[in-house]
């Protein structure tokens, strides 16, 4: 190593994928049509979905009340499987994470429906409960671009990072010699050709 070279740190406020989970909230098929961003939205979680299980992080969803309001979309159903059910906006109760745990991942990419309701009131738990939160703004999405935008800046007011797919993709891979470079490029590929 030269001289002035300095060892390499990585910055904390870059998310790892070893230090990463995904969280998938409530993608309902009877939800989604109300939001004009849903196929965007569809599209982003899906490319997490698959870029967390190929890089690593713990994927995780849940349903608002699936009874009244169905299952999940049949994109992210086949590849999720079996979900929690939730009554309460939050996640964090189903969820029952704390980043005081030892092993637990304490970064986590929160996307999903409604920005403004579940979305937003699961990332002030989990901020509450110790955890550094990653909100792809491409990949969450509301009713109304209003609760959408105001919901964005209550997160990152609150402590939350709002960030895209595309950013969350590239820093769990974070470089470009790892075997899934490839893969995760051609993720980048497919959603930018939609």
């Amino acid at each position: 190593m030269p001289e002035h070279s300095l060892p390499y740190l990585r910055s904390v406020d870059l998310m790892s994928r070893d230090d990463s989970r995904l969280l998938i909230v409530d993608m309902q098929a009877k939800l989604l049509p109300f939001i004009a961003t849903s196929p965007q939205v569809i599209a982003n979680c899906v490319t997490l979905v698959k870029a967390a299980q190929l890089l690593g992080p713990p994927v995780f969803a849940t349903e608002q009340y699936p009874k009244g309001l169905g299952g999940t979309t049949p994109e992210l159903a086949e590849l999720l499987g079996p979900l929690p059910d939730k009554v309460r906006f939050s996640c964090a109760d189903v969820l029952g994470w704390n980043a005081s745990l030892p092993g637990m991942q304490t970064q986590v990419v929160v996307a999903g429906i409604e920005s403004h309701v579940c979305v937003l009131q699961t990332t002030f738990d989990l901020l509450a409960a110790g955890f550094q939160v990653f909100i792809p703004a491409d990949a969450v999405g509301s009713r109304s671009e209003l609760d959408w935008r105001i919901a964005l800046d209550r997160m990152a007011g609150g402590g939350a990072v709002i960030t895209t797919t595309e950013s969350v993709l590239f820093e769990w891979c974070e470089r470009s010699d790892v075997p899934e470079f490839k893969q995760i490029s051609q993720l980048v590929k497919q959603r930018t050709s939609h």
